[in-house]
């Protein structure tokens, strides 16, 4: 399940960078929307969470953010990636919806164009930031499903807000994925795996006839990365294609589409989970997936039952 801040900040965490808007040389952060819905709004730093006070119920209209208390570090700028610990809070009571502190966890927010096209309000926000910082950021509350029993005046539990305060933890310069695998290529391969080519483009071909059926997940590097090692809960960049085990029908290719994707190990099937972490970037992977660790017995589109990707893996975030 995607994590709350990806259903409140989805371009924030869940897309690729396409280039970034030169830095000014002294960016400042921009409050936005209906601020003065947080004039009452108290935060309190603490060990783990900062203690946060508000007037109930919260509920804005418009996508809303505003500095609470500016830090004292490196400022970010346009182009960099932001990590953030944040606590969401129910604006109709105030319970903790989720607590990244308690839980020692960060995401990472990279202020890159598609940002900025996407949501100008939290990259506004976020540009110029200081590392210490806290933001209070809030959108409307999503209606309910429409429903014969409705009441036809909404409660104000269902018209609050969802409360994010935001500590800006650090800012890094954002690294550009590679253009293709970058590493040392593997021989010796084991025998019964689908056999791996590449075209004249460098496009790579998936020939399964004699592949072994996977009783669990395989993942060969065909070329071996030097780059980080990827981590369970990043985003990956890469190119992939990806073809039935049964008879090597491809259902899906970003070479086809003509530019790398970005998919959180989060949001994916196991299998891709599984095999990819501990990958380097700069690899060429090999996953040869049981059916129990793709789409089951349901197909996803054409893809169908074992299923063999050979993933380039480009970049983390």
């Amino acid at each position: 399940m995607r994590r709350l801040i990806a259903l409140l900040l989805p371009l924030a965490l869940f897309v690729a960078g396409c280039g970034s808007s030169p830095a000014s040389s002294d960016p400042t952060p921009s409050n936005a929307g209906e601020v003065a819905a947080f004039d009452q709004l108290k935060v309190t730093p603490g060990d783990a969470a900062p203690t946060v006070d508000f007037p109930k119920p919260l509920s804005v209209k418009a996508e809303t953010i505003k500095m609470l208390q500016a830090g004292t570090g490196d400022a970010a700028k346009a182009g960099q990636t932001v990590e953030i610990g944040y606590v969401a809070l129910n604006g109709a009571d105030g319970s903790v919806l989720e607590d990244t502190f308690s839980k020692g966890t960060s995401e990472k927010v990279e202020l890159s164009d598609q940002l900025k096209q996407g949501s100008s309000v939290v990259y506004n926000g976020f540009v110029g930031a200081k590392v210490g910082s806290y933001l209070a950021y809030a959108a409307p509350a999503q209606a309910p499903a429409a429903s014969a029993s409705a009441s036809p005046s909404a409660s104000p539990e269902a018209a609050a807000s969802t409360l994010l305060v935001i500590k800006i933890i650090s800012v890094k310069d954002t690294p550009q994925p590679l253009s293709k695998p970058e590493g040392d290529t593997v021989t010796n391969l084991p025998a019964g795996l689908p056999k791996v080519t590449v075209d004249d483009k460098g496009v790579p071909q998936i020939d399964v006839k004699g592949a072994a059926k996977p009783t669990d997940v395989v993942a060969q590097d065909l070329i071996t990365g030097h780059g980080a090692a990827v981590k369970a809960t990043d985003s990956v960049v890469a190119n992939y294609v990806g073809v039935n085990l049964s008879d090597g029908t491809k259902f899906d290719s970003s070479f086809d589409r003509g530019q790398p994707a970005t998919f959180s190990l989060q949001g994916v099937i196991p299998g891709w989970t599984k095999g990819l972490t501990g990958k380097t970037v700069g690899s060429r992977v090999l996953l040869v997936i049981p059916a129990a660790q793709a789409y089951g017995d349901q197909s996803q589109g054409q893809a169908k039952g074992d299923l063999v990707f050979v993933v380039d893996i480009l970049g983390v975030k």
